[in-house]
């Protein structure tokens, strides 16, 4: 008998816990309400963007060079949420993709998109043995794909707009803007210069943001004068570790954006950095 009721016991406190996650979710889902919410996590000299939309569908793009994005996704995602709806990675370098078989290992990722560039390094061969293991839908980024991710967000693949398997890695990054009613984000991987100029030959003052990631992590290889001003972004978010080897940011990014009257966050000083959208303005989460 005493057995019995120690087993009950543990029945009803497991269905307490149970009972508790739901009612959290509830909570948490009603508390976002028609909210878009995009953190660019601090995983030190590297790039994670994670997005959740107003019904709860949510990206990663990128993460990081190691398994510090795991901690950092633990801060923006409820303990018992184990999966993911897409994962892009927007070129095969080490800080970029080198913590996302630890996160194909911890959470269910549904799609991958990246932009098809072969690496032979070993952290490209891990990422790609974890696509295999996962069996998401996979698929290689081209401009003008349109991913809806419902309640009228949306994200445009901007570049890259052809083959970019022989190309530089960064200069093939995946670039894309995160779109929410009248409010967007612009997300440009590590491209150059080069590819942020062929951009404006594209689209021209559709690349107008209100969110800039910084690209190449604040190197003066990225963000050109002309860029920035056509991006015209009242935020920036320059992803780089504390005291770095490369010396990112650049004093040249820092004053390009500064005469942009640009308000500038770094994850090396303010750690994660998340901004909120409901769909016609963007304000930063203190």
């Amino acid at each position: 008998m005493k057995r019995w009721f120690r087993q009950l016991k543990w029945f009803v406190l497991g269905g307490i816990v149970i009972v508790n996650i739901f009612v959290w979710y509830a909570v948490s889902a009603e508390a976002r309400g028609d909210v878009l919410t995009v953190a660019f996590l601090d995983v030190g000299q590297g790039d994670a963007i994670f997005i959740e939309t107003p019904s709860g569908n949510q990206v990663l793009i990128d993460g990081g060079a190691n398994a510090k994005v795991l901690e950092e996704l633990g801060t923006v995602m409820p303990f018992y949420d184990r999966s993911l709806d897409l994962v892009i990675a927007t070129h095969p370098d080490k800080d970029h993709i080198g913590g996302l078989p630890d996160v194909f290992a911890a959470y269910e990722v549904s799609s991958i998109i990246d932009p098809g560039i072969p690496s032979d390094t070993g952290t490209y061969g891990e990422y790609v043995r974890h696509i295999q293991d996962e069996g998401g839908v996979y698929i290689q980024a081209r401009r003008g794909q349109v991913i809806d991710l419902g309640d009228g967000v949306y994200i445009r693949i901007l570049f890259p707009d052809r083959d970019v398997s022989g190309v530089e890695a960064n200069d093939g990054s995946v670039i894309l803007q995160l779109v929410y009613g009248e409010t967007e984000f612009l997300l440009t991987g590590d491209a150059s210069k080069a590819i942020e100029l062929y951009l404006l030959t594209l689209d021209g003052t559709t690349l107008e943001s209100d969110v800039l990631k910084a690209g190449h992590h604040g190197s003066d290889t990225s963000s050109a004068g002309v860029f920035v001003r056509t991006v015209d972004p009242e935020y920036a978010v320059i992803s780089a570790g504390k005291d770095n080897r490369f010396g990112h940011p650049h004093q040249e990014v820092l004053d390009t954006l500064h005469e942009a009257e640009t308000q500038i966050f770094r994850t090396y000083e303010k750690g994660t950095v998340v901004f909120e959208s409901n769909g016609k303005s963007v304000l930063p989460k203190e």
